[in-house]
């Protein structure tokens, strides 16, 4: 079934860029939405474009990257390129008058952030990033209902632990060098920072302070495995802190963690995996108030990402429903800036 409007014209999109494996989520998100793919193009082949291949075969993989680019048909780019080349794909699709949806980061310094405003204004198109532990996570999106409820009170802080499995043997090289992954505040903790902008209303913040680290990989100097930062809005604190520290027995690539405070009670996600046991797999929510303390199922809570996607393409939304354009660079702007500015320990040269 494809998502047409009222003129019966399908919303189509190409993928420019499938190096991390996010693509494959954002790919069938928005087949499964509704969206038509008028192709993908990857420089070279990587583990994805064999996923994408196998999972959708119907799907052709076009030469040149400008055949997409450059498609009057096309409405909508997706890239998971090296995150490097991101920010230059999306200036592209967007001064070819397409929208944009990146895998995060969108971009991994400051220059390319500005670069892409510009392009977003001139174009007259939107640039989300798909941060997934918000969008594909149905605890977080169902925690954000309660706020809007009244559950918790007045939301005073955030606390957002971003932990990963980093597999070295299965991850590509560019991932270890800085220049082409961004560092891991840019990467990882870009998450964390929609989340606070998202749980807590803010429209802006400031970064109070922020460090990165390599402690656990001396023979990777440039590489960093550990990052925090603390930010602050008018109304409400955030603190973050992510690494690639999992260790193999956990069983999951990461023990994601969201607290969120408020003036009358606290809510707690842990949106992999239940450490105790007695629950199975993720999206587990416990809301903590004056009555007790529960644990709350978010099996049936929409996760609304792809479709609201389409729909902003379709019907040029203002504001956008997927996620506000003001957002997305908001958040990608703090999270280059705790990079840019963060103390650098351990092993970091």
């Amino acid at each position: 079934m494809t998502s047409t409007d009222e003129n019966g014209t399908a919303v189509t999109f190409g993928v420019v860029g499938l190096d991390h494996g996010h693509v494959v989520s954002l790919v069938l998100g928005l087949l499964g939405a509704g969206a038509e793919c008028a192709g993908y193009w990857s420089e070279t082949d990587t583990p994805w474009t064999d996923v994408v291949a196998q999972q959708a075969p119907y799907l052709p993989r076009v030469s040149e990257s400008a055949e997409l680019l450059e498609n009057p048909a096309i409405d909508l780019i997706v890239t998971a390129a090296v995150p490097a080349r991101r920010a230059e794909i999306a200036v592209e699709a967007l001064r070819h008058g397409k929208d944009v949806v990146a895998d995060k980061p969108g971009a991994i310094t400051l220059d390319q952030l500005a670069q892409v405003r510009v392009a977003v204004a001139e174009s007259g198109r939107f640039w989300s990033v798909a941060f997934s532990e918000r969008t594909a996570s149905r605890a977080t999106l169902h925690a954000r209902r309660l706020i809007e409820d009244g559950a918790i009170g007045q939301v005073v802080q955030t606390i957002g632990l971003g932990p990963h499995h980093l597999r070295p043997q299965t991850r590509p090289a560019w991932t270890f060098d800085p220049a082409l992954a961004g560092g891991i505040l840019a990467d990882l903790a870009s998450h964390q920072v929609d989340q606070f902008l998202y749980l807590t209303g803010s429209t802006s913040a400031e970064v109070v302070s922020s460090s990165v680290g390599n402690f656990a990989h001396p023979d990777r100097p440039g590489f960093e495995d550990f990052g925090e930062m603390l930010l602050r809005s008018d109304h409400a604190q955030g603190y973050a802190r992510v690494d690639w520290y999992t260790p193999d027995g956990l069983g999951v690539w990461g023990d994601v963690r969201l607290t969120i405070l408020g003036t009358e009670g606290y809510i707690e996600i842990r949106k992999n995996i239940d450490l105790g046991g007695a629950r199975e797999g993720g999206d587990h929510l416990f809301l903590v108030d004056g009555q007790g303390t529960r644990h709350l199922e978010s099996f049936d809570v929409e996760l609304p990402y792809f479709r609201a996607v389409v729909d902003d393409v379709r019907h040029r939304r203002t504001p956008l429903t997927a996620i506000p354009q003001d957002l997305v660079l908001t958040a990608t702007e703090l999270a280059l800036t705790a990079q840019s500015d963060a103390a650098r320990l351990g092993n970091l040269r």
